[in-house]
């Protein structure tokens, strides 16, 4: 029998919206017993360097990963990238554009967030991104926890910051088969992360799964962080039906802040092909 790595291919780091640094991301994976890593943060690869020379360090073995936000059917849908070279040029050249519009939405929702007597949450929501290019509303969220209006980052969503309330302001991100091609293109595998997070319609989500294969996208998240163990078994028959490989991963944020830490998910259903696999070539080897 092969080993099986114990794999977390779906976090977050300060230079996204995370609030650890990569290298403290690597190190509490590697306490948690991960042996196979990836950094994903928001559509930006800066971190890659740091991540994999971290990983070295510490023994793991690790795969390059982005998250990218685009827009299909009016909905924000998340696609991460693993194996790709971070160096590609038609990939960096799409993250900033995807970049590019989040400091004027930042700026948007501050003014909305005033109006519902929130002050200076642009300033406050600054001070936790650091960088206007990776604006997110994470760090909207933890101003606002931080004046203690709200006690969690969740009840700042619920009540702010999703679509209906004060502080929500609609970005239109990548196209699906953009954000696909950038990664396919560079080396790497697309999957569809978090897929149960979308709430589409059975039609709906049938189509972002046709479309995501014709573009040539090749895998989706099963067991990870936001799915049920309801949603474990609806996606593993999801990926057996479209002949998708699978990917695991804890989208890990913060330890205060996250639905499931690093490393801390069951395995992967038996069945499924597992997405290092066909990215054999591309795991960076920590001996």
């Amino acid at each position: 029998m092969s080993f099986l790595p114990r794999a977390d291919l779906h976090c977050h780091s300060t230079i996204s919206d995370g609030t650890l640094s990569p290298e403290d991301v690597a190190a509490r994976a590697h306490a948690n017993g991960v042996t196979l890593w990836a950094l994903t943060d928001h559509d930006e690869v800066a971190g890659q360097q740091r991540a994999a020379a971290k990983a070295a360090a510490l023994g793991m073995d690790y795969l390059t990963g982005v998250e990218i936000s685009v827009t299909f059917a009016d909905t924000t849908v998340h696609i991460v990238g693993l194996g790709f070279d971070p160096e590609d040029a038609p990939l960096a050249q799409g993250l900033a554009a995807t970049r590019g519009g989040r400091d004027a939405r930042g700026r948007e929702m501050a003014e909305q967030l005033a109006k519902a007597g929130i002050a200076g949450a642009y300033e406050g929501a600054m001070r936790y991104a650091g960088n206007p290019a990776l604006l997110a509303r994470p760090h909207f969220a933890r101003y606002i926890v931080e004046l203690g209006i709200c006690n969690e980052v969740s009840e700042v969503f619920r009540k702010y910051l999703t679509e209906g309330k004060p502080g929500y302001v609609p970005h239109r991100w990548a196209r699906l088969g953009d954000a696909v091609r950038w990664i396919t293109q560079a080396g790497g595998m697309a999957v569809i992360a978090h897929p149960g997070r979308y709430r589409f319609t059975p039609n709906e989500e049938y189509a972002l799964f046709t479309e995501f294969m014709a573009h040539g996208g090749q895998a989706v998240e099963v067991v990870t962080g936001s799915h049920t163990r309801a949603e474990y078994a609806t996606y593993a028959k999801m990926a057996l039906e479209f002949g998708l490989y699978a990917s695991t991963g804890s989208d890990f944020h913060s330890p205060a802040e996250s639905h499931a830490d690093l490393g801390a998910l069951p395995p992967l259903p038996e069945e499924l092909s597992p997405v290092w696999q066909p990215l054999a070539e591309r795991i960076r080897r920590a001996h």
